[in-house]
């Protein structure tokens, strides 16, 4: 904790402390007020504006120092200058203090509160973000729930002061005019209890639940409107239409099956999406061939004088294509034929929420779930078309290896198919606009991928903006700029990986006025419902990741919330994502990295293990790598988790349980690990952050107490 918060923080400690130490809690007391109040009366005739200003000021001061006493000062100031002034200053004071409490909150605990509950607290703040305003409303209309408590948590959400500050001052206003008019009869109040009848208390509750009722109320208002002039079907075809087989289309459809609700899937190309026929699948099995080229260069590091090598890119091609067909029968129409899915080849078109047309016959339908994925983006580059680029979609025609490759992009999927062709044999060059690959990786990690890349011969150019492509006869060039230096580099063939832009166009959503994010991915809130609500999205199309696990993370929800949302709804769970890249060192991650941490002020602890400790990574000749673990101060609960080194994605799993079940590094440690194997460098890393924890004091006391034991070293040993 930084100095100016233990100087803020031992300021009230020490004025708590002396309120209680010198007993001036007595003086804040119904009775206590009862016998002072013809003396304090009288000094409010005779100096009324002194009076004022001090009541408004000791008021602020309890409020702000959340202090016992508000609800009696309430009451005295009705006695003391009646109804009307009386409301004036409490309504005012009452505000500005608790106003003062939730920033006080907000400078001592906010910090130490996200760092405790970073994954809940996100859910909690996109809440605050929408409806604060009424939730906070609903609670000062309640003088049930304890104010200084409302002020004390609102402090570590991200409601605005400003929100905060005037919905205190309307919502207490009630509550207030209640106590101040009471106080014009303090002396015939008997207890504080008195005030608040059981009749007031319930009007109280109703009149907190009405902004909640209104609300629904209006939610129910815009469905109809919203769906006004909809034709709703008095049957329907079919439970639910998911438009697109990637992996969130057919998790979608399988947990529909599962729960034998009727279920039609529509693709219009092949299904499996773009995971199994031009992603993950494809993409891996090409790594796998090349790193056994890589592997079978270094074979001297292995004790191997001499190991040849022949191949043809066309044959490492088609086995590409063989890996396709064999994973393919997982994805079939013939298996969730026999699941119980309704799978129809064509072009899908959202008529209505209710209707979808697919080759010429429309279907009705209860819900709807678009998961149409994603495709590659060209960026606009003059003359970029005329190179006739290559993407991730439709590299794997491919039977020619390229000479000379350039690549546009340093994000994973760039670096993944930069490292294959190159261990394969063409000269890649890597252009980038930004000073380092992987971006959104901590700079060390990044660094690991760059100094492998350089090793194995790839040209990497940072720092050069893209100015356009051109044709010089039969050589194609790309002109950039670096520092401001004209560059022209000649290639082959260009392959294009700087991302992928959703598909969400040509299927109906234009019409329905279906609205996108500024990422151009569909709008969808935590239920993953459009803007109507029986429409559904999920996967690529939907954002915010774009990785396969994520689509069919998001599936289960989508499909849940769809088929007994009018029973129960579920807010989908970001909060433990994992993402690998396979490049070589692999990477894998799950949580906060440094970057992000740092960014978002998140303070944490790093502990790092090298993976060139490791006995398995020593005998296999692969230590390059390392664990960076980011846990919160002090404490054995994992923030996020960082590994670069071979099989990186397989080590991630045991900490993305760990996180998802709460679990931190002392039940890691505790875990048994088969020896010799990578996953000990798990065990190793929470080691490592134990030694860094060690009880000195205790170990030192251990220490003094085992030689006590064994006796001083002068001492003979008797006969």
């Amino acid at each position: 904790m930084r100095s100016p918060k233990l100087w803020l923080l031992a300021t009230l400690v020490l004025a708590i402390g002396l309120f209680f130490g010198f007993g001036l809690d007595r003086y804040f007391s119904l009775a206590a007020v009862q016998q002072h109040h013809a003396e304090l009366l009288a000094y409010t005739d005779t100096y009324p504006w002194r009076a004022a200003g001090s009541f408004f000021f000791l008021y602020v001061v309890v409020t702000g120092l959340s202090l016992p006493g508000a609800a009696v000062m309430t009451l005295l100031a009705g006695a003391l200058f009646g109804l009307g002034w009386g409301l004036l200053l409490v309504s005012f004071a009452s505000s500005i203090g608790a106003t003062l409490a939730f920033l006080v909150s907000r400078f001592l605990l906010r910090d130490l509160v996200r760092q405790r509950f970073r994954s809940q607290l996100q859910a909690i703040d996109r809440g605050i973000a929408r409806d604060g305003a009424f939730y906070l409303f609903t609670l000062r209309l309640v003088p049930l729930f304890p104010f200084f408590v409302i002020n004390l948590v609102m402090g570590v959400t991200g409601l605005r002061v400003l929100t905060f500050y005037w919905v205190s001052q309307v919502g207490m206003l009630a509550g207030t005019i209640v106590f101040v008019n009471a106080g014009t009869q303090l002396a015939q109040l008997d207890s504080l209890q008195g005030i608040l009848s059981p009749a007031l208390l319930i009007s109280f509750a109703l009149l907190g639940i009405f902004p909640l009722l209104a609300k629904l109320l209006v939610g129910v208002l815009q469905r109809r409107r919203l769906y006004d002039g909809v034709i709703r079907p008095q049957r329907f075809d079919t439970d639910l239409v998911v438009i697109g087989a990637g992996s969130a289309g057919l998790v979608s459809s399988y947990i529909a099956a599962m729960v034998r609700a009727k279920v039609s899937l529509v693709e219009k190309h092949r299904m499996g999406g773009d995971c199994l026929n031009t992603g993950c699948v494809p993409s891996k099995a090409l790594i796998r061939s090349s790193r056994f080229v890589a592997e079978a260069r270094r074979c001297q590091s292995l004790g191997i004088d001499r190991a040849e090598l022949q191949f043809d890119f066309a044959t490492i091609m088609e086995r590409v294509q063989r890996v396709v067909r064999t994973v393919e029968p997982h994805d079939s129409i013939e298996r969730y034929t026999g699941l119980g899915v309704d799978c129809i080849q064509g072009q899908a078109r959202i008529l209505s929420p209710y209707q979808v047309r697919v080759n010429g016959d429309t279907i009705s339908t209860r819900n709807i779930v678009v998961a149409t994925g994603a495709r590659p983006a060209i960026p606009a580059i003059t003359g970029i078309e005329d190179m006739q680029p290559l993407t991730s979609d439709t590299l794997w025609d491919l039977r020619v290896l390229p000479p000379r490759l350039l690549v546009l992009g340093g994000g994973p999927i760039g670096c993944e198919l930069a490292q294959a062709f190159a261990r394969l044999g063409s000269q890649v060059t890597m252009v980038l606009r930004g000073e380092r690959l992987l971006p959104k990786e901590d700079a060390d990690v990044s660094d690991a991928v760059r100094a492998r890349f350089v090793a194995e011969g790839i040209d990497l150019r940072f720092n050069h903006p893209m100015r356009e492509f051109r044709l010089m006869g039969d050589a194609k060039q790309l002109h950039c700029d670096h520092h401001g230096q004209p560059v022209v580099l000649e290639f082959d063939q260009l392959l294009v990986a700087t991302g992928r832009q959703a598909n969400v166009s040509g299927f109906g959503l234009e019409e329905l006025d279906i609205a996108l994010t500024p990422q151009g991915t569909i709008e969808v809130n935590d239920y993953l419902q459009t803007r109507y609500p029986n429409i559904y999205a999920c996967g690529d199309v939907a954002g915010p990741y774009q990785f396969t696990h994520t689509a069919a993370h998001q599936a289960w929800y989508a499909v849940v919330n769809a088929l007994f949302g009018r029973f129960w709804r579920f807010k989908v769970d970001y909060s433990v994502i994992p993402a690998a890249t396979f490049t070589d060192p692999e990477i894998a991650r799950v949580g906060l990295n440094e970057r992000e941490a740092d960014a978002a002020g998140i303070g944490y602890e790093l502990t790092r293990f090298g993976l060139d400790e490791l006995d398995r990574a020593i005998a296999d000749e692969d230590t390059e790598g390392f664990i960076k673990i980011l846990t919160v101060p002090g404490k054995d609960r994992i923030l996020g988790v960082t590994i670069v080194g071979s099989h990186a994605g397989d080590l991630i799993a045991e900490y993305v349980l760990a996180m998802r079940h709460n679990l931190g590094l002392n039940h890691v440690l505790k875990t048994i690990h088969i020896y010799p194997t990578l996953a000990e460098a798990n065990k190793y890393a929470a080691g490592a952050w134990k030694r860094n924890h060690l009880p000195l004091r205790l170990l030192g006391w251990l220490e003094r107490w085992h030689t006590r034991q064994r006796g001083s070293s002068d001492q003979s040993p008797k006969a």
